[in-house]
């Protein structure tokens, strides 16, 4: 979690620098040192549910050389960091796994396996179009003015959308087609590695997706 939330916060505050916003990399968050990303509250739940969160890159949009292209690409580059990591990890995964390095039971298998899941559930989960997530600023970034004013009114119920969605398992009924079809297309790529044993592709299926 710590890894990826690390690379999740980088890739927002790179964005935001090739746009024109040095503003983090001014507060020293244009790196990958995990320590200059945690939050204490976010950090403490973790550890307590393995589940939480970093600190929001500061980030001033009015800096942009484009507004809009700039405030889209700089929210979207931090769940896309995470579908290119968890794509790698995977990559990594199938050629250890065929060459035999490794075995499904050891402790890098199951590091990896978390590794994968964690970046693909925390890239989907971001681009829900509910605030404060980077959903929110990139559909904020096609909206018209009139249409803007009116997303701005839902914007102070979304904590409340956010625990609905939880409790009442909306949240995992959309995160969990979204999460099998992205790994099943990363995982069908990969099959066209060269000289990767078939069986190898089948059996990430088996665990990433079921069946």
């Amino acid at each position: 979690m710590l890894i990826v939330i690390t690379i999740h916060e980088f890739a927002h505050a790179r964005m935001a620098y090739y746009f024109g916003d040095a503003t983090a990399k001014m507060q020293g968050r244009m790196n990958l040192n995990p320590i200059n990303h945690l939050d204490p509250i976010g950090s403490i739940m973790i550890l307590l549910v393995g589940f939480g969160w970093a600190k929001p890159v500061p980030i001033n949009p009015y800096n942009f050389n484009h507004y809009r292209k700039g405030l889209r690409w700089v929210s979207f580059a931090g769940p896309l960091s995470n579908f290119i990591f968890g794509f790698f990890s995977l990559l990594v995964l199938a050629v250890l796994i065929n060459s035999g390095l490794i075995s499904f039971n050891g402790l890098f298998f199951m590091f990896m396996h978390q590794l994968i899941l964690i970046n693909i559930y925390i890239a989907i989960f971001n681009l829900l179009p509910v605030p404060p997530l980077d959903g929110s600023k990139i559909l904020i970034s096609f909206l018209s003015d009139v249409h803007l004013r009116v997303y701005q009114q839902i914007e102070r119920y979304a904590p409340l959308i956010l625990i609905g969605l939880l409790l009442t398992g909306i949240l995992w009924a959309i995160i969990g087609p979204v999460f099998r079809l992205v790994a099943g297309l990363c995982i069908l790529v990969i099959s066209y590695l060269p000289g990767l044993d078939p069986t190898v592709t089948v059996l990430l299926r088996r665990i990433f997706i079921g069946g």
